[in-house]
């Protein structure tokens, strides 16, 4: 597969970086759609559903000449989920409360992925789950933390990349998964397009 026939329809700085990491340039075109439910819906049909509407946005958004490319769109979307979804938190408050309902616990991160052709009927839907210990952390140590530019534009108010992964006890499952892009899978994906 060429480096140069990928569309990512994400502006997420953590996707970009990991495509980049692993050799590919996409081309990058952010969806831009209503990411509310049509009905209440589990953490694997919710991720899937949305990876697939900004998977099909991006799609009817390229101009013809990146159609006729025979380029490979990629889409991903990726929540927190204990007893329901958790996204991505708006002020401090709200993360405080989210990490502070994760502490001592365990979480899972799904993420959906979509990947489809424009110039072909061919479609891959998928998602990937894996599940987060958190240790103990301090109020302190948590205020900190939301005082930082990191939670806000992470489904579940934390980055386990960044500063707040010291608080993560050990993962079951793909560790990319939980920065939001699970590689592994997402490549032997793409091999089979």
């Amino acid at each position: 597969m060429k480096l140069n026939n990928l569309i990512l329809a994400s502006g997420s700085p953590r996707r970009i970086e990991m495509m980049k990491q692993k050799g590919y340039d996409p081309l990058v075109f952010p969806a831009q759609v209503d990411e509310t439910l049509p009905f209440p819906m589990g953490m694997e049909a919710a991720v899937m559903y949305l990876a697939c509407k900004k998977a099909l946005w991006v799609e009817a958004h390229l101009s013809q000449e990146n159609k006729s490319n025979s380029p490979i769109l990629i889409a991903a979307d990726t929540v927190v989920y204990t007893d329901h979804m958790i996204g991505k938190p708006s002020d401090p408050r709200q993360a405080a409360e989210i990490l502070s309902s994760l502490r001592k616990s365990s979480h899972y991160v799904a993420t959906g992925v979509c990947l489809l052709r424009p110039d072909l009927p061919v479609r891959r839907l998928f998602c990937e789950v894996t599940k987060v210990f958190f240790k103990d952390f301090s109020r302190e140590a948590l205020e900190a933390y939301v005082n930082t530019d990191e939670p806000y534009d992470k489904a579940g108010g934390y980055a386990i990349q960044g500063t707040f992964g010291k608080y993560v006890d050990h993962i079951e499952g793909d560790y990319e998964n939980v920065i939001g892009f699970p590689w592994s899978r997402i490549e032997k994906e793409l091999a089979s397009l």
